[in-house]
């Protein structure tokens, strides 16, 4: 079964968070990563901060570095450092350039909604950026709910079909 079948038999009988490892064996990252990124793009599913916010809370310390030194590297540091009044500036240590596990699990969910939101207003790209991270843990993205994971599956579903 590929995946455009597996795709097909997860939205049809909407058990899309059942089939989400059946899909994430299947799928490339970064064709998860576009599925995820177009539902946090869309106005059926919470905002891109809420999102970022809600899998930070459910991720490991290494997996909280992770997501805002994606966020840092896309941004570049000094910019990344000004968000949210400057949290992650005034976490990292002069020249230091990425953001350690246990600065990470130092932040609450609600600090890195707003850091993602600002992120977003600064480079709408960052979406992408922190999809693709995100792709790579799919057990993270069952957390999202079973709204948020029908559209990334949808929107998997609709660029299968185009290529």
């Amino acid at each position: 079964m590929g995946l455009l079948d597996i795709l097909q038999q997860a939205i049809g009988n909407n058990d899309a968070e059942a089939r989400l490892d059946q899909v994430a064996q299947h799928a490339s990252t970064g064709e998860l990563g576009a599925g995820l990124a177009a539902a946090m793009r869309s106005d059926q599913t919470p905002p891109f901060g809420d999102t970022v916010g809600q899998l930070f809370g459910q991720s490991s310390p290494s997996q909280q570095a992770g997501v805002l030194n994606q966020i840092l590297a896309t941004l570049g540091p000094a910019a990344a450092s000004a968000l949210a009044g400057g949290v992650l500036g005034r976490m990292l240590q002069p020249g230091q350039t990425q953001i350690t596990p246990d600065q990470a699990s130092q932040l609450s969910p609600a600090q890195v909604t707003e850091i993602a939101a600002h992120a977003e207003q600064q480079h709408a790209g960052v979406i992408d950026e922190v999809s693709r991270f995100y792709a790579q843990h799919s057990g993270l993205i069952k957390t999202l709910g079973g709204a948020a994971i029908a559209m990334a599956l949808a929107k998997m579903k609709e660029n299968a079909t185009r290529g």
